[in-house]
């Protein structure tokens, strides 16, 4: 079996990993994200002993952004504007690279998860989107079977939504927004606008409502602009599964039977759903990268 790297590089931890897409992983493991020089050093030891079950093609990193994905730009493979202290600037390609010598393909993690639930669909899918919604919320595109990237790559998960009453005058978490999607609806606003009831939320707590309203908003912003065929919803949020069915039905009511095809909850069952992937979306995505490129 040909043998490739994967490296899934999230906020909280590093998932690395050797093996294939299709053959699944051989080795991997879970590295705390820390300051960049302790964490690829950590890495280094991973691909090191991981060396013994033979040479890779290839490594696929599927990282979390805002990273320059333009190879002509002098910022590929660089992490942005972040909110992670001390990854600003870090070259995350060259610095693998170094580590593997070998091709390095780049994306964002969740533009990788999405090219892996579409892989894992039961059904033929070019069109889907995948939201994970945890620590921050990120938004991957494929449209007609690739990932979506032009100057930069989807940042969806900035967007400006209408505010639930239910939130008050909760400011919101984003350093750069405010109170953005995110900063109303990740893990951290969620922690903040509701602390004591740390995320065991009674039947008929406020949460349920207004955080289902926000993701369907989300939800109906997707539908109206890239008609996806799937939207996958993940991320530790979305383990609170009792957010499905709310998201689905408030999906529903805000769209107002206006998109064709859009309009019984049939149909959303079928297009909101959890993602289908048994390994991590975005570690798949990973060996997807490594081998296509």
């Amino acid at each position: 079996m040909t043998m490739f790297g994967a490296v899934e590089a999230g906020g909280t931890k590093f998932v690395c990993a050797v093996g294939s897409a299709s053959g699944g992983s051989l080795r991997t493991t879970a590295i705390p994200t820390r300051d960049p020089d302790t964490t690829f050093a950590d890495i280094a030891g991973f691909f090191r002993q991981a060396g013994e079950l033979g040479p890779l093609a290839g490594v696929g990193l599927a990282s979390f952004g805002p990273i320059g994905l333009d190879p002509a730009a002098p910022t590929y493979g660089h992490i942005l504007a972040t909110t992670k202290p001390g990854w600003e600037g870090t070259n995350m390609v060259a610095r693998l690279r170094d580590l593997v010598d070998v091709p390095v393909a780049l994306d964002t993690d969740v533009n990788a998860a999405a090219l892996a639930e579409v892989e894992r669909s039961a059904e033929a899918i070019r069109n889907l989107a995948y939201v994970t919604i945890g620590t921050g919320i990120g938004v991957g595109l494929v449209v007609d079977g690739r990932t979506v990237k032009g100057f930069g790559h989807p940042e969806v998960g900035h967007a400006l939504v209408r505010r639930h009453p239910a939130h008050g005058d909760f400011p919101g978490t984003c350093r750069f927004h405010g109170d953005c999607l995110e900063g109303l609806a990740a893990g951290p606003a969620v922690a903040a606008a509701w602390p004591s009831s740390g995320q065991s939320f009674a039947p008929d707590h406020p949460f349920w409502a207004v955080e289902s309203d926000y993701i369907a908003q989300l939800c109906m912003t997707l539908i109206l602009t890239s008609s996806p065929e799937r939207i996958v919803l993940g991320g530790g949020v979305m383990q609170q599964e009792a957010l499905f069915p709310l998201i689905r039905a408030r999906t529903l009511e805000l769209l107002g039977g206006y998109v064709h095809g859009r309009s019984d909850m049939e149909t959303m069952e079928r297009l909101i759903v959890p993602p289908v992937c048994n390994e991590p979306p975005g570690l798949v995505g990973a060996y997807l990268l490594a081998e296509h490129q």
